[in-house]
């Protein structure tokens, strides 16, 4: 199966000067402000995102205080800008404090930090968004981009796309529940038969959401095909609130080209991130100077022992699950990669899988 980053019209896109990534992009409602420096967002993604990975992402790539230009440092001195949740059910939220607990609890060393929720009632996604609101989040994320069919079926995340005036009533009903920035994930359209990019986009901004991440596919797309970066710019053109692109973003060279051919606001990174938890450093990396590191074995060691020993910490459910799926991305390129999957496939708990991941970077190291 050809992977996504094996594409050849992405591999063949010409380079473009790393000048042209946005150093920042600014979210505002009235008198609040988001600042994310660099303009980089690691996207939702449900069953990682939890609140392990994103700290871990956030921490992962840190900048070099003593090397990096002063104007690049954030508050929180991170290659990336903004992180957010898993996608998150409203009527879920509303009905259980347990929900919140499980998707949405988050450390103050997370911010700036969106919470992003998916669902079709009015009621409830804006007692959910309240709820975001008081818990401390800096925005509210409305996701109309996951392409499931069991979400789908619920008219939520891309099966809202082929209902614009229910649509309406939602970014209206939210963005008066709520004093934080109001964004909204979304796709093109259900296929290229129904593209409401540029009327979804027109119809938030005069509703008043802060700004747009548009995934450059079609629900009916999937994952699968290349984006469409072209749908990003025509939405750029459409709006005057901030736009982030989000598609094949694999490496910081397209997010350059990404940025020249879109003028987008912001780089947002999904796939990429689990595969390659550097990117972001990489990325600004990239901007500052037009070159960035790869990461050798001993670095991969470190950070597979870093955040295996997270989540034992943390002990997060399905944890021993997440070792597994990590190591499947992880490890490709990794010298004896597939007998280090093998070995963690095999475990039956998360000590056991942190072991033997110690096991094999103690011997790779002899």
């Amino acid at each position: 199966m050809q992977k996504f980053w094996e594409d050849s019209a992405i591999s063949a896109r010409p380079p473009v000067p790393h000048t042209v990534l946005p150093a920042e992009a600014v979210v505002r409602h009235q008198g609040r402000e988001v600042r994310l420096r660099p303009a980089t967002i690691l996207a939702p993604m449900s069953g990682i995102t939890d609140t392990v990975f994103r700290r871990f992402i956030r921490h992962e790539n840190l900048l070099d205080c003593d090397s990096a230009p002063e104007e690049s440092l954030s508050p929180v001195r991170s290659g990336c800008g903004l992180i957010m949740t898993e996608f998150t059910s409203a009527d879920g939220l509303v009905r259980s404090e347990k929900v919140a607990r499980r998707y949405l609890s988050f450390e103050a060393d997370e911010h700036p930090i969106a919470a992003q929720l998916f669902g079709s009632d009015p009621a409830a996604l804006t007692d959910a968004a309240r709820v975001v609101q008081g818990m401390g989040f800096d925005i509210v994320d409305l996701n109309l981009g996951c392409p499931a069919k069991k979400v789908v079926k619920c008219n939520g995340g891309s099966g809202l796309l082929r209902d614009l005036p229910l649509l309406r009533g939602l970014f209206t009903a939210i963005r008066a529940a709520v004093d934080i920035p109001f964004t909204v994930k979304f796709r093109a359209g259900w296929d290229e038969k129904n593209l409401v990019h540029l009327d979804l986009a027109k119809m938030a901004e005069d509703c008043g959401v802060n700004a747009l991440a548009l995934h450059a596919r079609t629900r009916a797309q999937g994952y699968s095909g290349t984006a469409r970066w072209e749908w990003i710019a025509q939405v750029k053109q459409a709006v005057s609130i901030p736009v982030w692109g989000n598609g094949d973003i694999r490496r910081p060279e397209d997010a350059a080209a990404m940025a020249a051919f879109t003028g987008c606001d912001g780089i947002m990174i999904g796939r990429a991130a689990a595969s390659n938890p550097w990117i972001f450093r990489q990325l600004e990396s990239y901007r500052l100077t037009g070159a960035y590191a790869q990461p050798g074995d001993a670095e991969r060691g470190r950070l597979m022992r870093n955040y295996f020993s997270r989540l034992c910490q943390a002990r997060t459910p399905g944890g021993l699950g997440k070792m597994k799926q990590f190591t499947a991305w992880f490890t490709h390129g990794v010298r004896g990669g597939g007998e280090l999957r093998n070995a963690v496939y095999q475990a039956s708990s998360e000590s056991e899988a942190l072991a033997r991941v110690e096991d094999f970077f103690a011997v790779a190291r002899a």
